[in-house]
């Protein structure tokens, strides 16, 4: 089961490769956002991250390797938090995510694997 978490490139690449993955707003947070759908994160991104600009990662999340507790607070289910730090071997594939001209996210270049 694969879930996603976008994150701003110049964040991730400061982080402990080595060290358990939490992004900045987990202490203000409680927990990971994520989101299940390809399709789902392209508007994840639009609605809350297209005025920040700079590079941004998808980070590719295999939920049953998360050590961390997840849960499913959205009735849709899409929308997974991950209360605690994601173990770096559940993060199975960090894709680049392009952007157009205008800051909205294009749909990342994933081998799709929702809902299985």
């Amino acid at each position: 089961m694969i879930t996603y978490h976008l994150v701003p490139k110049t964040y991730y690449e400061s982080c402990d490769p080595n060290a358990l993955y939490t992004p900045a707003e987990f202490d203000n947070d409680g927990f990971i956002h994520c989101t299940d759908g390809i399709d789902n994160v392209v508007e994840i991104g639009d609605r809350f991250y297209k005025d920040r600009s700079g590079a941004w990662l998808l980070l590719v999340i295999e939920r049953t390797k998360v050590d961390a507790p997840v849960r499913y607070e959205d009735p849709e289910r899409l929308y997974p938090h991950i209360y605690g730090a994601i173990n770096r071997d559940a993060i199975v594939d960090v894709v680049p995510v392009e952007r157009a001209p205008d800051g909205r996210f294009l749909p990342p270049a994933v081998q799709v694997r929702d809902r299985e």
